[in-house]
């Protein structure tokens, strides 16, 4: 589904030739019937030769008008630029050619109308002027057709020019993310809220929940038009009509974007690229005041140049646009700007970073280098740009074809293919720069050995601290561990992780009482120091380490035991209680000359680890 934009100077007969074209009046306003002037958008539709059926959106062609020209104009494929053979070249002629060119309207045509109000000659003079106006802009080499609507004479030249135009323009692309830049907000009675737009980047289908940005009001596709004509599935580049539940008529005013939730966000700052006209009255100063349109939005904004204090009349620059209020842009659209007082079109151009993350240093060459690889880099230079941007937090492909505008394919390859040269590392389904996983890794050698060598004879860094040290979210910091201990940058065991080639050794000294406390145990198996003892012989610290190293067993917090005299003592109550049925604390202080604490400490433990049961006095096995 294509869509055809009119664009010409006021009185030059736009109304009067979509008319004649489509049999369909495009004013609907009853202003606009008594002033016979076009004020606000207008809408028709055609079947063209090859069997396509376009769209048509006519706009107002007076200067007081310019605004609602901007809201139709943008989604368009191809343009009618009507200029009347019997005025020629007018000044909003000049300035909608300027619109047409800023926004990169791909194909146009020339609608000479009013043709059989003049002669050959005229029409041949007219037809020259034209033609150096269209010089340098993108409809130089459209065609002119001299077309009347009275008589109908060259209609079908017209309509003929413009099947072989759309042919040749590229159809919008299905990006999966639809917005439709609401145009119209009416009611109909029975339905409830209608909007109105031309359909970009993907397809919306009845039921859908849908997203009103900005304002992240939500509602659901109840219905869905096509040139009046009920679809269930409305595709990128139509005109649509929608009818929305759940939304009323005040939650909605043009400018807004209807979208799938979650794929579009509004903003306030972006980067872009300026056109500045070269008919603009003045340099356009930095921090200068400007109307700001894209879609079918329309906000004031201030403009920060960045490489320069003001842009020349026919100059461009890199600019950064500060909006006065939110709205939902993309990578890629293209907008004008015009001054506010005198109003008039000044330049514009296509929005390279539509969420720019900060405010940019005035006068930095890595700022401009950045946009110029956003711009004009490949999708592997983008995708490697924007990784390198996001430090040590990895991003999704989701994510990076979001936020940079590559196509989802695209930013797959460019990941694939950085990944097999090196450049890139893959966390689970998210994606580090390698420079900034070399620069992680270094934190997390850094984090380990500072522990390693301040805490000697603790196992290792708990995890919960390394992920305080790393500044990283939990799902992020698990995928980063499983990676590092698969290059076997550390060891994870548990909530502790280590070096690996960290081992708990013991000074000289130290060894010396370890070694002296050991043989204490072995002396006096069944009765041997109290934890508390061995804590004041060697500290608590080499104590847990002999724990963990299986050279000592905490039955308790004050009882411990050599690791033969534990077996030789768990051994007997097993094979005691699978003798005799059960076993008493008594039986077990009798048979290795021990204290009630050292057996009571025993048992519990042989109950916590559900080897043996108390049944009153006595215990049975599990």
């Amino acid at each position: 589904m294509r869509v055809i934009g009119t664009a010409g100077h006021v009185d030059h007969g736009k109304s009067t030739l979509v008319k004649a074209l489509t049999g369909i009046d495009p004013d609907r306003l009853k202003e606009e019937k008594e002033r016979e002037m076009t004020i606000d958008l207008g809408f028709a539709w055609l079947k063209l030769p090859s069997g396509e059926n376009v769209s048509i959106v006519d706009v107002p062609g007076h200067e007081a008008f310019i605004k609602n020209m901007l809201a139709g104009v943008g989604g368009s494929d191809a343009a009618i630029l009507v200029i009347a053979a019997d005025e020629g070249v007018m000044p909003q002629t000049r300035e909608h050619l300027a619109i047409l060119d800023l926004l990169q309207i791909k194909g146009g045509v020339i609608a000479l109308t009013k043709q059989d109000t003049v002669d050959v000659e005229w029409i041949e003079m007219v037809s020259a002027d034209v033609r150096k106006e269209l010089a340098d802009t993108i409809l130089a080499d459209a065609k002119i057709i001299p077309v009347s609507a009275r008589t109908r004479a060259g209609l079908n030249d017209l309509v003929r020019e413009l099947d072989r135009l759309l042919q040749s323009v590229a159809p919008k692309n299905d990006l999966g993310k639809p917005r439709l830049p609401i145009d119209r907000v009416f009611s109909i009675a029975g339905f409830g809220t209608v909007v109105t737009g031309t359909l970009i980047d993907g397809a919306f289908t009845l039921g859908q929940e849908v997203a009103i940005i900005p304002g992240e009001k939500r509602g659901r596709v109840r219905g869905l038009q096509t040139h009046k004509s009920k679809v269930d599935r409305a595709l990128p580049g139509s005109r649509v009509a929608m009818n929305l539940s759940g939304l009323a008529v005040e939650d909605l005013v043009r400018g807004q974007v209807v979208a799938l939730p979650g794929t579009l966000d509004a903003t306030r700052l972006l980067d872009a690229r300026v056109q500045y006209l070269a008919s603009a009255p003045k340099p356009l100063a930095h921090n200068a005041e400007v109307d700001f349109f894209s879609g079918a939005s329309e906000t004031p904004a201030r403009v920060r140049l960045l490489d320069r204090d003001q842009l020349k009349p026919g100059e461009a620059a890199w600019v950064q646009f500060h909006l006065s209020a939110p709205i939902a842009l993309a990578k890629n659209d293209r907008y004008i700007i015009r001054f506010p007082s005198p109003s008039i079109t000044i330049g514009g151009g296509v929005v390279i970073d539509p969420r720019a993350a900060t405010r940019h240093r005035r006068f930095k060459p890595d700022v401009i280098a950045r946009l110029e690889t956003l711009a004009r880099g490949t999708p592997e230079e983008i995708v490697a740009q924007f990784l390198a941007a996001r430090g040590s937090n990895p991003a999704d492909a989701k994510e990076i074809a979001s936020a940079t505008g590559v196509a989802s394919d695209a930013v797959i390859a460019a990941l694939n293919a950085q990944i097999e040269a090196g450049a890139t590392i893959a966390l689970g389904n998210t994606f580090l720069s390698a420079p900034h996983w070399s620069a992680l890794v270094e934190k997390m050698r850094a984090a380990l050995d500072d522990f390693h060598k301040q805490f000697p004879l603790r196992p290792g860094l708990p995890r919960e601290e390394l992920k305080s040290r790393l500044g990283l979210a939990p799902r992020i910091f698990d995928r980063i561990i499983e990676r590092a201990t698969t290059e076997n940058i550390l060891i994870a065991s548990g909530d502790i992780v280590r070096r690996p080639d960290f081992a708990i050794t013991f000074p000289p000294e130290l060894q010396r009482q370890v070694n002296a406390l050991i043989a204490q145990f072995e002396r006096a198996p069944f009765a041997p120091p109290s934890a508390q003892d061995a804590q004041t012989a060697i500290g608590i610290e080499a104590v847990n380490v002999l724990v963990t190293q299986d050279k000592l067993v905490r039955l308790s917090d004050q009882v411990l035991l050599a690791p033969k005299a534990f077996a030789t003592m768990r051994d007997w109550v097993i094979a005691t209680i699978r003798a005799d049925g059960q076993i008493t604390a008594g039986q077990v202080r009798d048979k290795f000359d021990t204290s009630r604490k050292y057996v009571i400490a025993l048992l519990e433990y042989l109950d916590a680890k559900r080897v043996t049961k108390r049944v009153g006095d006595a215990r049975i096995l599990w």
